[in-house]
């Protein structure tokens, strides 16, 4: 059962300090040229508190996180972030074009604060394991600001979509209250709902739910580390303090304009590489098609009939793969599973749903035994690099970077809702749900 209360946000006063200017990417997604450039923006930037400078004169006492603190103390009593005056949930839009193409979407959701569940509640489950040292910083900016600056993604499924209606009617009816454009040029809209009876039809139709973390997993879980940090009151747990609590977007997968992006594979110093050698491994369980070019000229139109038979050829659990050239031969291949190839003898040691990933059969099928990439070598980014777009995959190819790269179909939702509530986990990277939500649009405080 999930249960999700309105609150008092705090929010940017746009007065003191123009939307565009002080909110940010989600911290993991912040490059340093993007660090520099939010901060050059305004000086009250939230990346003084989401990612802020270090430096080596730094102390105990003066500190990133002591400087994100003070900085919230003092952005509050100049009423440059005010607090809404009543609870509410937030209306959340987001319009965009979808990568690679001309297509545009709106992705609508709601902004509440979340009960916070164990994993062995079977209430909330995540789809992807965490890294410990994400948790430790996050840990240690909470524990200082005692603030929720960004969002965590989650999913429920309702085919209904008996609150998006609700929604689109609160869209309809007023202005946004916070309206910007990011740099990805992303448009982003914000309205509050604080009406008794919408907020009363939000709790009862999201009670029935099961929520699935899209983005967010280390946050998730500082959040329950902060939480069992807390002291209780005569042994006993108020249900109602803050901290119980964390602020979430919630986005169902059943709505228009959720869109998750494949997570290409980089691959790199792989002793004794040869592509030769690849093919000659996987012959037995994969069928390659190739789509050889001989100059660049003729580079541009293989590339594209190469990225439209890897789509088209999804069903059959296609692979894109562009290796650096031995010798004049350069080319694109779509692998594609064999006709009467088992999956239970190609993926011994992975269940029946992670068959189903065409990532599992990337990393399972592929890199680990023809390539020699570890799940351990994986975690330590020793030869996989990730990029969205398949332009950049073929970049680090053709600059040297790369020995080879791999291509995806993007994996679908209903996949990640069936694998993550089935308790089970994919591997890293195998979902990029985009737009990301934006830090700072609302914030949560965690204690009173």
């Amino acid at each position: 059962m999930a249960k999700v209360y309105p609150f008092r946000a705090f929010r940017y006063n746009p007065e003191r300090a123009p939307f565009e200017h002080v909110l940010t990417q989600p911290y993991d997604k912040i490059s340093p040229a993007m660090q520099e450039n939010y901060y050059a923006a305004d000086p009250h930037n939230l990346i003084a508190v989401e990612k802020g400078r270090t430096y080596p004169s730094d102390t105990p006492q003066n500190n990133v996180y002591t400087r994100a603190a003070a900085a919230f103390e003092d952005w509050i009593r100049e009423s440059i972030v005010v607090q809404d005056a009543a609870p509410a949930f937030y209306a959340y839009t987001q319009e965009y074009t979808v990568p690679g193409t001309e297509e545009r979407r709106t992705r609508r959701g709601f902004i509440g604060a979340g009960q916070l569940e164990e994993y062995s509640a079977g209430v909330v489950f995540r789809h992807e394991h965490t890294l410990s040292g994400p948790k430790a910083d996050r840990m240690e900016l909470l524990r200082h600001t005692k603030m929720l600056t960004g969002q965590l993604f989650m999913l429920y499924s309702d085919p209904q979509r008996r609150i998006d209606e609700l929604l689109m009617e609160a869209e309809s009816a007023a202005a946004p209250a916070t309206e910007l454009h990011d740099e990805y040029g992303v448009t982003h809209r914000l309205w509050p709902i604080s009406d008794p009876q919408r907020i009363d039809f939000i709790q009862s139709a999201m009670a029935e739910q099961k929520l699935v973390i899209a983005d967010g997993h280390h946050r998730y879980e500082t959040s329950l580390a902060y939480r069992r940090e807390q002291p209780t009151h005569g042994g006993k747990i108020d249900p109602n303090a803050p901290f119980e609590r964390a602020m979430m977007t919630f986005i169902n997968t059943r709505s228009e304009g959720l869109t998750i992006l494949p997570g290409h594979r980089v691959v790199a110093h792989v002793h004794d590489f040869s592509w030769s050698g690849v093919r000659r491994y996987l012959e037995p369980w994969f069928a390659a098609e190739a789509f050889p070019f001989s100059d660049d000229g003729k580079k541009a139109a293989a590339r594209e009939k190469f990225l439209v038979r890897l789509a088209d050829a999804r069903a059959k659990r296609a692979i894109g793969a562009y290796p650096a050239g031995e010798g004049q031969k350069k080319a694109f291949y779509v692998l594609t599973v064999r006709e009467g190839v088992s999956l239970a003898q190609l993926l011994p040691n992975v269940s029946p749903l992670q068959r189903e990933l065409d990532v599992v059969l990337l990393h399972e099928g592929i890199l680990e035994p023809a390539l020699g990439i570890t799940p351990q070598a994986v975690t330590a980014e020793a030869n996989l690099t990730y990029e969205r777009e398949a332009s950049a995959a073929f970049d680090a190819v053709d600059s040297g970077r790369a020995q080879i790269s791999f291509l995806l179909n993007a994996c679908d939702v209903e996949q990640v809702m069936k694998i993550a509530t089935a308790g089970e986990v994919m591997p890293q990277k195998s979902t990029d749900f985009y737009p990301k939500l934006l830090s700072g649009i609302t914030m949560y405080k965690v204690d009173s």
